[in-house]
């Protein structure tokens, strides 16, 4: 047994392991203090290679850590795409800002239950004139696309032939001022003419060949097509007569241009202007009824098929039937009364 066990007052130190001389000479030896790490204290210094190096002794780099553009970029130019027009801009908003508030009035017309889709806006009047517009005409609802541009063109076409009717009173009033004394006379009537042939040959050709080519176009209508055709070579042959000009019958043609060109020049060179605006009327009505009868002719239409339509417009009209009505009872109530008694 151990000293600890014989005698528990014994030296500790017998029995002490760290007693041993090896022990006691390395707790003698003291480690060497590490010196308390300050980060700021080598702010100018850097480790290379395990030594301590000033940074101001440090090699230049190179190389920067950015690389710089060999070349300068070139200089920006606006593409002539990017270069906005701002008075386009302007005028598109006011169009935009114009078409919203019709569309707002219209809507609020239709909820009072005031609005007519389809109320007559044609000739263009102003509100305070006594008459009213008496046609409905809108070329982008009523008109196919690929028809718009022929409908258009007979529409100008009437547009055009108005104002030669204007002139032509103009010349006639021109050839019955300048015309000499032995021609007063025709002079007169041609100008008396030329009044009247404006006051009717102006919504006579609106009505008769124009407003049955609109419609025609509108519900592919066979009776309209074969009205139209009819009134608008009647018009050719108008126009050629117009054209030739024949003294007293109120045009200022080719015929009473010549004659007038000997007398008063003047005159007689406003009445060959005119004369040449009446040919290519002539030409022009000649051309596009070419071009509507081949349009026509394209759509597989028939006369039989304007017949069909004249019967059932005839029959659906109410008139026609109030009047066959009223005639059928008269036909029954004369057959239902008793005859006479015969005296033979």
């Amino acid at each position: 047994m151990s000293d600890f066990e014989q005698n528990p007052f014994a030296d500790p130190t017998t029995a002490n392991p760290f007693a041993d001389p090896s022990v006691q000479s390395a707790t003698r030896t003291q480690a060497p203090q590490n010196a308390e790490f300050n980060p700021f204290a080598a702010q100018n210094t850097t480790q290379v290679a395990g030594a301590t190096q000033p940074a101001a002794a440090r090699p230049p780099n190179p190389q920067p850590a950015v690389m710089q553009p060999t070349e300068a970029p070139p200089a920006y130019t606006a593409s002539p795409a990017q270069n906005v027009n701002t008075d386009d801009l302007q005028k598109r908003q006011e169009e935009l800002e114009r078409k919203a508030a019709e569309l707002q009035r219209k809507e609020q017309e239709m909820r009072a239950g005031t609005y007519n889709a389809r109320q007559n806006n044609w000739p263009p009047l102003p509100k305070f004139f006594p008459i009213g517009p008496c046609f409905y005409q809108d070329f982008e609802v009523d008109i196919p696309a690929e028809f718009q541009r022929i409908v258009k063109t007979i529409y100008y076409l009437w547009g055009f032939y108005t104002i030669v009717l204007m002139l032509n009173l103009l010349g006639s009033l021109a050839y019955f001022i300048a015309a000499p004394a032995e021609r007063k006379s025709s002079a007169g009537t041609q100008f008396g003419m030329s009044i009247l042939f404006l006051i009717l040959f102006t919504p006579c050709a609106f009505i008769c060949w124009y407003r049955p080519v609109y419609k025609a176009f509108r519900s592919d209508s066979s009776f309209n097509f074969f009205m139209f055709f009819f009134v608008f070579f009647f018009q050719f042959c108008v126009n050629v007569i117009q054209a030739v000009g024949i003294d007293g019958w109120g045009y200022c043609g080719w015929i009473v241009g010549l004659g007038m060109v000997g007398t008063n020049p003047a005159v007689g060179a406003i009445m060959l202007i005119i004369a040449l605006f009446f040919t290519l009327t002539a030409v022009a009505v000649m051309v596009l009824l070419i071009r509507v009868h081949r349009l026509y002719r394209n759509t597989g239409a028939s006369f039989e098929k304007a017949q069909a339509e004249f019967a059932s417009g005839v029959m659906s009209n109410k008139n026609v039937q109030n009047a066959a009505a009223t005639a059928a009872t008269s036909a029954v109530r004369n057959s239902m009364q008793p005859q006479g008694d015969n005296k033979y």
